[in-house]
């Protein structure tokens, strides 16, 4: 096993979590790279299965305790990942592991002695990854980037969020494997275009339709087929061969495990020989038996064409949901081991009438692409776009100096979001914008990142004016605020940088903070709503007594309101909301009779000289 001199302290790789085969790999200086797992293969085969003795073994030597000890094993775990029972029923009957009794809401596998959930499968998958990692990289490995199919549901996609942490990994980013393969042939360099990705892997085709524009990747729209791929093409051969040796030797070794394995094996590599040789000869020995047969590429394309036309419907489907057509589709990247097949290739130049790329190994460009995420997030690759999220909400600060957050943590960009705000004091002209980022709900406990003026608003009194707030964050992170009047349509805005100057361990003691803090925040944000609402209404009264209508009260109705008044000026420098509240409704009451005097003298002058 070599090791690479690694700069990080921590190396953030990218990982290709496969329903057959999953992969890690790194950004080696300015190229991604895939890591070989300790028997020198690529490869590692998504399988696990518990040894007699406790053990767990992953990769291609629990392949083989597949053969041996089947109901200690478990393959294609992906398919399970984020679904509950009812969602898998019928795909269980496909799969010779069993399911734990009780298992509902959350499917539970049964290995052995024990039982295991589909995340903590994977992450024993991702765990011997990680160890892979480590052992070339020579420095601990606790970030990746790990792709998911690109239809995986918002369950699927937590489940695989949860293997990575269960495996010890912080997940940096779930990056949709069409998006990786893309980036692995730096498409993501264009400025724009459309990308179809076909990916036929060893149990599953899907085909997507990727919108490229400013380096930003959208995902149109995926088809696909949860059971069509290579394991289809192997099957029909080995169904084949079984039939061949049961007319020649009279031997039906259907029902033998062993057999039939050694036979898969021999299969395999006559598909995979025939993608580069025009034949090949297939040869099995059992039991001092031999059995030969010669297979051309023009037979085996003949044996698979109705495999390869299968994935052609879903290409069709998914171009007309995209609402593009085949002539608009600028690249084609091809994915998936199976995708070697000439026939493959071939049947899809023609559908999409351009030289698919094929230069890079199939079996490991969405890897690679991950790898590529994870360089760009870890800052080993410098200059790329890419899909963020924002690291902590941004938002306004209020009258009173409550938080009003318009884009929240964790949200993907470029975003944009507004709100409409209006005016607290009668004849206000101008309005300061505070911009804050951060999770407290005072904007003094929030870092201020810029402020500017909004001026000209035609004075008005106080909650007439509408000031549209518009916060715009592009794929650089660079956050664009504009404040406009929309009376007057004057506009000003400002551009800052919501992350400048942050790192991610500050980052972190904000949202701790905010966790820390959470019911003290809470409280101290309603007594600042309750006192803005307090002294509106004090203000409203003071204009009210000003009015005629005032003098039309009797004297014990105008000491009632005065002294209503009086206890809410004293009420609102409590740091209890409910005591605020509860004087701002006494107030109501006592001025219940003056504003009904004051609504029939507006309804009066309104009225005079009209004939109804």
């Amino acid at each position: 096993m070599f090791q690479i001199e690694f700069d990080s302290q921590e190396a953030a790789v990218g990982i290709d979590l496969g329903t057959t085969n999953s992969l890690v790999a790194y950004m080696n200086l300015a190229k991604p790279e895939v890591i070989p797992g300790e028997d020198g293969d690529k490869l590692v085969p998504s399988v696990v299965s518990l040894a007699t003795d406790g053990r767990v073994i992953v990769g291609n030597a629990a392949r083989q305790e597949l053969i041996d000890h089947p109901d200690r094993s478990i393959y294609s775990v992906k398919r399970l990942m984020g679904r509950g029972i009812e969602d898998v029923r019928d795909e269980l009957k496909l799969f010779p592991f069993r399911i734990a009794e009780g298992s509902e809401s959350v499917i539970r596998v049964v290995l052995g002695e024990k039982t295991f959930t589909p995340p903590e499968v994977s992450a024993l998958i991702l765990r011997q990854l990680k160890k892979n990692a480590e052992a070339v990289l020579g420095t601990p490995v606790t970030k990746a980037v790990i792709t998911v199919p690109a239809y995986f549901n918002d369950a699927q996609r937590q489940a695989t969020r949860d293997a990575g942490r269960i495996a010890g990994l912080d997940v940096l980013r779930l990056v949709n494997e069409p998006t990786a393969a893309a980036l692995a042939y730096g498409l993501d360099k264009r400025q724009e275009g459309v990308i179809a990705v076909y990916d036929l892997g060893g149990g599953t085709f899907d085909i997507s339709i990727l919108k490229l524009h400013d380096g930003i990747f959208e995902v149109l729209a995926t088809n696909g087929d949860t059971h069509l791929g290579g394991d289809d093409i192997d099957n029909r051969l080995l169904r084949i061969a079984l039939e061949d040796i049961l007319s020649e030797w009279g031997d039906d070794l259907s029902h033998s495990g062993e057999a039939v394995q050694t036979l898969r094996r021999e299969v395999v590599r006559a598909k995979e020989q025939l993608s580069f040789v025009p034949s090949v000869l297939l040869a099995f020995e059992w039991n001092g038996k031999a059995y030969h047969r010669e297979i051309t590429r023009e037979l085996f394309e003949g044996l698979i064409q109705d495999i390869v036309d299968r994935t052609l419907g879903p290409c069709r489907d998914c171009m007309k949901d995209a609402g593009v057509t085949a002539e608009q589709i600028d690249e084609v990247v091809m994915v998936g081991g199976s995708t070697r097949i000439p026939l493959v290739r071939s049947a899809v130049e023609v559908l999409f009438r351009a030289r698919p790329h094929t230069e890079i190994n199939p079996d490991e460009v969405v890897a690679l692409g991950a790898a590529v995420q994870a360089g760009i997030l870890s800052g080993t690759v410098e200059d790329q776009l890419l899909l963020d999220v924002t690291p902590l909400s941004l938002g306004i600060e209020m009258y009173g100096g409550v938080v009003s957050k318009i884009i929240h943590r964790n949200s993907t960009i470029p975003a944009s979001a507004g709100e409409t705000f209006t005016t607290g004091i009668d004849g206000q002209t101008n309005v300061l914008i505070h911009v804050v980022q951060g999770e407290r709900e005072l904007a003094k406990d929030n870092r201020s990142l810029a402020r500017f003026d909004l001026k000209g608003i035609d004075p008005m009194p106080a909650g007439f004016a509408r000031i549209e707030v518009r916060f715009l964050i592009d794929a650089n992170g660079i956050l664009q605020v504009t404040a406009r009047d929309a009376r007057t349509g004057r506009e000003q805005s400002v551009e800052v940088k919501p992350s400048y100057g942050l790192t991610d361990e500050q980052v972190e003691a904000m949202i701790e903070a905010s966790i820390d803090h959470a019911e003290a925040d809470f409280n101290a944000a309603q007594v600042a709503s309750a006192r803005v609402e307090a002294e509106n209404i004090l203000n409203a009264t003071d204009k009210a007594r000003r009015n005629p209508a005032w003098q039309q009260l009797s004297e014990e109705e105008r000491a009632s309101v005065t002294t209503a008044v009086n206890r809410l000026m004293v009420a609102v420098n409590s740091d209890d909301h409910e005591v605020i509240q509860n004087h701002i409704a006494a107030l109501n009451d006592a001025t219940h009779a003056l504003a009904e005097l004051m609504m029939n003298t507006a309804v009066s002058s309104a009225l005079k000289g009209t004939h109804v």
